[in-house]
Order: structure tokens, then C-alpha cells, then sequence
């Protein structure tokens, strides 16, 4: 399938199942509302699952992991061959993600869909579709085609765990440079000045952080991409890992399934798909605020408020796999505490 009809194919979230979550919530014996953006974030899965009848038990993290030619410029503290090692990690089971994901209770789900060098794990979905981005600041990432093609391995990748039972997914990456590019492509969407959208990464000097800020405005410069064109933007000036979690959002709101939002790079994939499907969006959520500066000005755009404030920015999917037991503990309270009409007590009113 190509991407122009998978679009078409995506629906809004179910307005009903919103409502009898909702009414789910307000029967509950608690105060009205108290558990905040936790009760706003089963009442959207529900809207996703199609079902108010909302499930949490099979969960996975499906991390990206690409370079990006744009670390020739120096706008990186480590070198590309980092990511190789990372990714490697993941597929072990030992990176960052793969620890905290085994106290959530999910499975991570580590693709190789743009590494420089070849790479290899038991648990390594292999997808490379190039190795690895060109230099920006010189031309295009990537062709329109391979920028489809990676969107398109998200959706997939989605559609398979579905198929095996998964009903929530969170995003995850891995790329040396990949918050260069995330800056590019958002300081395109949202129309604003590099300066305003790029932030230190993994620790880079205030040198290094004028460097990443040069290369973005030159790469913009080179390639002109189109803002109103999403892919174009993406293919430009953006990562394959970027692309992958675009893909990964579509392939959510495809198959009826919440995605959980992680940090700046998910971030700007999740607005991506939006821009390219305006209904994908129902399919969303925000997990936490990253310390990155443009980490909330996406959020706001998407019109979505963080759950948790713990200024993360290690990426991999840490923040999203983070969230991922409060909501087990708020969906307990939702599925199994007692209603007022149980407890043969008087329920709260919406006085305001």
C-alpha cells in the first residue's frame, strides 16, 4: 500500500466509547475528576480502542534507530558510531528503555531502519532502508521515496504487533544527531527560527549548540522545504528514525491503537502525522515534558499536556515507558474500584 489511501483509511476516535468512559469515571466513589490527567488519559485510550472496556495488559516500545549525515558538522558531543552500539544494546535487552520497560511490563521492539553500519540482535527488526541520512547542509536526507518507505515500515511494524495482540504502543529512537534534525524539521512546520526550537542534545558546549543551530538554517536554506508538505519536510531535512515513528503514529491510529508520545523526536514525528492525517491525532498522548526547549511548544501545537514534569531527555522511549504504570494504576481505580450506586452512597455532582 502505498501512503496517499492508507490515509484515507483512518478515522476519528470513537466519540461513544469518550462518553461511556467518561460517565465510567464520574460513577466511580472518589471526587469527581481527582485523578486529573490520568482520568483525561484512560477516557482517550478508550476513544482509541474503539471501547470503554479499556485494556493495558500487552504493551510494547518500538524504538527507531538511524544516523544522520548532518553529524558531520559537529553539532554532536559523541560520534555516529554510537548509535550502532546503542541499538545493539537495546536488541540485548540492556540499554535504558529494555530495563525500565521490563518494569513496566513491555516489550521493546528495536528496528534497525537507517544505521550506518549493519547491526544484528535476536530481537532486532531489520529494515534498514539506507545507510543512513546524507549530510543535509549539502542536499536532501533522503529521497521522497525512502522517506515514504520509512513511514510506511512504522505503520507495518504497528500492524504486526497488533496482530499479535499489543494494545498500546509507545515510541521510542535511537540516532547520534537525531534532535538536529528533529529542530530542522519542526523549525519548518511551526514556522520559527532554529534558535527558538534547538536545544543542547546530549550535552553539547555552547560552541557545539551555535553549530547545530548553523547547519539547521543551512540545511533549510539548501533544500526549501515545503511546510506544507509534511513528507517533503521529512525528506528534506528530517531522519529515517523520524520517519519510522511518523509511520508508527499512522500505523496507531490505523489499527485503532494509543501511541504513546516520548520526547522531541517522537514528538515531532506525532506532529508529522498529524499534519499528513488531522485524525491521528485522536490517537496520541503526551506523556511527559522534555527538558529539550521545543519539547513543550510541540505539545502545545498538538494541542496535548504532559503527565509527568521529571525533565527527561535520555530518549530511547524512557519518558513514554515511564508513564506506562501510573496508567496501570489509574486504569485499576477505572476498572475495578466500586461505584456510588455500589456502595448505596449519594455520587458527586458536576457543580461547575
Amino acid at each position: 500500500m502505498t501512503l496517499s489511501p492508507l490515509l484515507t483509511q483512518i478515522a476519528p476516535a470513537n466519540s461513544a466509547a469518550v462518553a461511556a468512559a467518561r460517565a465510567r469515571w464520574d460513577s466511580v466513589a472518589k471526587p469527581l475528576g481527582s485523578l486529573g490527567l490520568l482520568e483525561d488519559a484512560i477516557v482517550r485510550i478508550a476513544g482509541a480502542q474503539g471501547t470503554p472496556n479499556v485494556t493495558l495488559d500487552k504493551k510494547a516500545v518500538i524504538a527507531m534507530c538511524a544516523d544522520n549525515g548532518v553529524v558531520a558538522q559537529g553539532v554532536t558531543q559523541t560520534g555516529q558510531e554510537v548509535t550502532a552500539v546503542v541499538a545493539e544494546n537495546m536488541a540485548r535487552g540492556t540499554s535504558s528503555v529494555c530495563r525500565m520497560a521490563r518494569v513496566a511490563g513491555a516489550d521493546v521492539v528495536p528496528v534497525d531502519i537507517g544505521v550506518a553500519r549493519p547491526i544484528s540482535g535476536h530481537n532486532l527488526l531489520q529494515r534498514n532502508i539506507r545507510r543512513g541520512t546524507a549530510d543535509f547542509t549539502a542536499g536532501p536526507a533522503m529521497t521522497r521515496g525512502e522517506c515514504e518507505e520509512a513511514i510506511l515500515t512504522g505503520v507495518d511494524v504497528v500492524q504486526s504487533l497488533v496482530a499479535e495482540g499489543y494494545r498500546l504502543i509507545a515510541t521510542g529512537e535511537m540516532g547520534i544527531g537525531n534532535t538536529t534534525s528533529s529542530s530542522a524539521v519542526l523549525a519548518v512546520l511551526l514556522n520559527l527560527d532554529p534558535a527558538d526550537v534547538t536545544g543542547r542534545g546530549a550535552g553539547l558546549s555552547t560552541e557545539g549548540l551555535g553549530r547545530k543551530i548553523d547547519a539547521i538554517r543551512r540545511g533549510i536554506a539548501v533544500n526549501r522545504p515545503d511546510p506544507a508538505d509534511p513528507t517533503d519536510v521529512l525528506s528534506k531535512v528530517g531522519g529515517l528514525d523520524i520517519a519510522g515513528l511518523t509511520g508508527v503514529f499512522l500505523g496507531g491510529a490505523l489499527c485503532r491503537v494509543p501511541v504513546l508520545i516520548d520526547g522531541l523526536i517522537s514528538s515531532v514525528a506525532a506532529l508529522c502525522a498529524r499534519r499528513l492525517c488531522p485524525a491521528a491525532g485522536d490517537y496520541m498522548l503526551a506523556t511527559h515534558a522534555s527538558a529539550e526547549p521545543a519539547g513543550q511548544t510541540v505539545l502545545q501545537e498538538l494541542g496535548l499536556t504532559a503527565i509527568l514534569h521529571a525533565g527527561m531527555r535520555l530518549g530511547e522511549g524512557t519518558g513514554a515507558v515511564a508513564l506506562m504504570p501510573i496508567l496501570d494504576m489509574a486504569l485499576a481505580i477505572y476498572r475495578d474500584m466500586s461505584t456510588f450506586q455500589q456502595m448505596d452512597i449519594d455520587a458527586y455532582e458536576h457543580l461547575i
